[in-house]
């Protein structure tokens, strides 16, 4: 008994694991990132080196080809996962050099279709020292043309010229201005995990929705539903019947809990219609509606209609 409580009173006079230097894993990897608020160090990776359009639309960076990487931390250690966006050659080198490096690739997929030219996206995963994971990935990243400078901030955020309050009421929710691109992140209710690690929204766990404007009130839409089994084809439908293709379907991790599918969408037209179909399909989901009911109240992040 007296060795149990010796045992117990050493362990709570243990110093804490000291937090990962997040300015060595910058320097290691190449690349600045943001703490975010749940405390995940995130690195964004725009491919803002190619051009790519999709139906007669240029896409922004920061609308479809916004890669990133994300470091949750684990004591003095970190788990890291990541979506690379990827030109066609550039998908096998990169994969090889991340696989010898101990970095595991947990999928590879489009996002869009008809997009020229096409890229691809690769999901990555690691666990361990930062600065080893930082250095694994730098030399993956290496293999391909994505830029790794810091970006420098912009003077004045670009105009939004669609109703952006109108999108905001269809919704549910009030999106943000980000270099030109309208966008909402949207958690699911539930706790999402990965080996028994909580996978918070910044590390690619939740729904995001983007606008680009394209002309007057239009505009063009992407991102991904994040999806439970039973919510896939009712989603589906909604999208499908409120004008919004569904561009892919897919996983992103390899042993999250509860499982996740990942649905990728676009369609170009008015952006208060667009968002109303939005709504139609985010209404099909049980995740939705339960967080609806719990944060309703909130009229500053939600504007209910």
């Amino acid at each position: 008994m007296i060795g149990a409580m010796a045992t117990a009173m050493s362990a709570l006079l243990q110093p804490a694991a000291a937090a990962p230097d997040w300015q060595m894993v910058a320097k290691t990897f190449g690349k600045s990132g943001t703490e975010m608020p749940d405390g995940v160090y995130r690195v964004g990776l725009p491919r803002t080196d190619l051009k790519v359009s999709l139906d007669g639309v240029a896409l922004k960076p920061g609308f479809a080809l916004g890669g990133w990487v994300a470091f949750e931390p684990m004591g003095n250690q970190a788990m890291v996962m990541g979506d690379i966006v990827l030109t066609q050659d550039e998908v096998n080198p990169v994969m090889k050099k991340l696989e010898e490096s101990g970095i595991e690739i947990t999928a590879l997929h489009n996002h869009l279709l008809r997009s020229q030219p096409m890229t691809l996206y690769m999901h990555v995963f690691g666990e361990g020292d930062t600065v080893a994971l930082a250095t694994a990935l730098h030399a993956g990243l290496a293999l391909s043309k994505t830029p790794m400078e810091n970006a420098t901030p912009a003077a004045a955020q670009p105009q939004i010229p669609f109703d952006t309050a109108a999108v905001d009421k269809a919704i549910g929710r009030k999106g943000k201005a980000n270099g030109g691109i309208y966008q909402f992140t949207i958690p699911r209710a539930e706790t999402i995990t990965d080996g028994g690690m909580a996978i918070p929204a910044s590390m690619g766990s939740a729904i995001g929705i983007n606008f680009q404007p394209t002309g007057g009130d239009k505009a063009a839409i992407t991102g991904d539903f994040v999806l439970i089994a039973s919510e896939v084809n009712p989603v589906l439908r909604a999208l499908r019947d409120n004008g919004i293709e569904v561009a892919a379907l897919h996983s992103h991790m390899l042993n999250e809990q509860p499982r996740l599918f990942f649905m990728h969408f676009w369609a170009n037209d008015d952006a208060a219609k667009l968002a109303r179909g939005l709504r139609a399909a985010l209404d099909k989901m049980k995740s939705f509606k339960q967080l609806a009911r719990g944060i309703a109240g909130s009229r500053e992040q939600f504007v209910w209609s």
